[in-house]
């Protein structure tokens, strides 16, 4: 069986839905074979990291950047991961009310450091969460899974 980690920092009643949306997808029932383990940023371990085959990141954009919350998992795992995680997926979800360009940025960096693998370009929404951006949050979850099943 793989591993999708989905690390996210989920402090608004939006970045909720997105998440359970994501989820949705994720642990959709066409899906085999795919373990799915939901840690909040700062609570995901190094050890989380390195069992997982792909990553699926959630964060708010907060004054231009991802939240502190991923940014602080990103400072405990990057180089216990490094070297072993070369190569693996991963995919990114963000909100903001007016703009995500900072936040994207910020965590394409990281992970271009980390050598991870954008499986599709991140997902980018702004202002409220209606019908269709919740069924892009769950078809994003959804593909994730998807790569990953044996």
């Amino acid at each position: 069986m793989t591993t999708l980690l989905v690390v996210h920092h989920t402090p608004s009643p939006t970045m909720q839905a997105m998440l359970e949306a994501v989820l949705s997808g994720a642990r959709d029932d066409a899906i085999e074979g795919v373990d799915v383990v939901v840690r909040p940023a700062l609570s995901a371990t190094v050890m989380e990291v390195l069992a997982a085959d792909g990553y699926l990141l959630g964060t708010p954009a907060n004054i231009g950047y991802m939240s502190g919350a991923l940014k602080h998992f990103f400072d405990q795992i990057y180089y216990p991961c490094l070297d072993a995680t070369i190569g693996h997926p991963y995919a990114l979800y963000v909100h903001g009310n007016s703009d995500t360009t900072g936040a994207v940025r910020g965590v394409e960096t990281i992970t271009t450091g980390l050598k991870w693998k954008r499986l599709r370009d991140p997902l980018s929404i702004i202002g409220e969460l209606d019908p269709a951006a919740r069924e892009s949050c769950r078809e994003l979850g959804g593909t994730m899974a998807a790569s990953l099943m044996p």
